[in-house]
Parts: C-alpha cells; sequence; structure tokens
C-alpha cells in the first residue's frame, strides 16, 4: 500500500466520498483486507469510480445512487446491487426511487435483471429493518 502522504487530492477526496456513501465499517473491511494483489485496484476504484465520478457536481448522492442501483440491477452484478442499496440510508435514496430505478431496469434491461435486483433489494430492506429494530 502506498504512503498515505504520496496519495492524489482526488484519491483523498474518493476515500472521503466513498466513505459518505458505503460507510466507515465497509471501507475499512475493503481496506484491512486489501493485500499486495488487490491494493491496486483499492486505490483505482478509490480514486477513479469515487474520486472522479462520485464526486462531481452536478448530480446528488441520491441521484447518483438510483443511477448506480439501476446499472448495476441491469449488469447482473448482483453484490454490488446489494451493497448499492444498502448504502441508500447514506445517499438519501428511497425505497420509493429504488422501485422506480428498477422499472426502468425492467423496460431497458429485461424483466429477468429487474426481478432478480428487486430480490436483492427486499432481502437488504429486511436485514436493515431487522438490524434497525434490534
Amino acid at each position: 500500500m502506498a504512503d498515505a502522504h504520496t496519495f492524489s487530492d482526488r484519491y483523498r477526496q474518493g476515500m472521503v466520498t466513498r466513505r459518505a456513501v458505503l460507510g466507515d465499517s465497509h471501507v475499512d473491511r475493503a481496506s484491512s483486507g486489501a493485500t499486495a494483489f488487490d491494493q491496486p485496484f483499492q486505490e483505482l476504484i478509490t480514486e477513479a469510480a469515487w474520486g472522479t465520478v462520485w464526486s462531481r457536481p452536478g448530480w446528488t448522492m441520491r441521484e447518483r445512487s438510483m443511477v448506480t442501483i439501476a446499472l448495476l440491477a441491469a449488469l447482473g452484478h448482483d453484490e454490488e446491487v446489494a451493497m448499492h442499496v444498502r448504502a441508500t440510508v447514506n445517499t438519501g435514496a428511497s425505497r420509493e426511487d429504488i422501485a422506480e430505478a428498477l422499472l426502468h431496469v425492467a423496460i431497458y434491461a429485461g424483466v429477468p435483471a429487474a426481478n432478480r435486483a428487486i430480490k436483492i433489494a427486499k432481502h437488504v430492506f429486511e436485514d436493515m429493518d431487522a438490524e434497525r429494530a434490534a
């Protein structure tokens, strides 16, 4: 892992945004589990996805969240769908927003993709509700 002083401003902004969206515990798990093999990947996604795309002005985190969930659902990236559905507690995207995004997935990417993502979202919501009740 690179020394913290060698990280770019974009990386540092990416880490702030990544933590704001996914939460400290998720980012800490991903960071602590990184090895020499996947550390370059962790740095890439922090800088490119979180520091460049998610940190851009113009769209709110809520809007980025809905688009991200729709794209991940359309591409069948189930684990990422679940992660980003869980992150909506931090982005402000509501369950209704997610339902609307997944309706778009059904029309533009196919009913099976939307059906799978809806099942995943429902499961994540159940888990979140149970955690909140505990």
